[in-house]
């Protein structure tokens, strides 16, 4: 079963500043899905600890599930800002190179003779 679809079948709730659904993960930033994956990994070190049994509980999955989902949303955000942080260069570089030609046909339209100038704006009155 996907981890989202078990998510919504057994209406996950997260700690962050009360109790959250998953759906809001989406809503916080890095640092505060930081803080949340540190909560449920306290909780996932007490329960490995208090137990001589591998036996997992439904809380156990819960947890595993539930720090999972943080895994994941956390590396789409991430994603996300690389996605973000690149485009910013690529238009930055784009308008960069846009200022260059716009320069070179300035001194390539300056280079001209007057006679090849005039002859320009003739041409463009037709």
């Amino acid at each position: 079963m996907n981890i989202f679809e078990y998510a919504t079948k057994n209406k996950l709730r997260f700690p962050f500043k009360g109790i959250i659904a998953t759906e809001d993960l989406y809503d916080l930033n890095l640092e505060s899905l930081d803080s949340i994956f540190k909560a449920l990994n306290s909780q996932l070190k007490q329960v490995k600890e208090e137990s001589l049994l591998n036996t997992k509980t439904k809380e156990d999955k819960e947890l595993d599930v539930k720090i999972e989902i943080v895994k994941y949303i956390v590396n789409v955000k991430l994603e996300e800002r690389d996605m973000k942080i690149k485009a910013k260069e690529q238009k930055e570089k784009k308008q960069k190179i846009l200022e260059i030609l716009s320069h070179k046909q300035n001194e390539a339209l300056q280079s001209k003779s007057i006679d090849e100038l005039k002859e320009m704006l003739k041409e463009l009155d037709n």
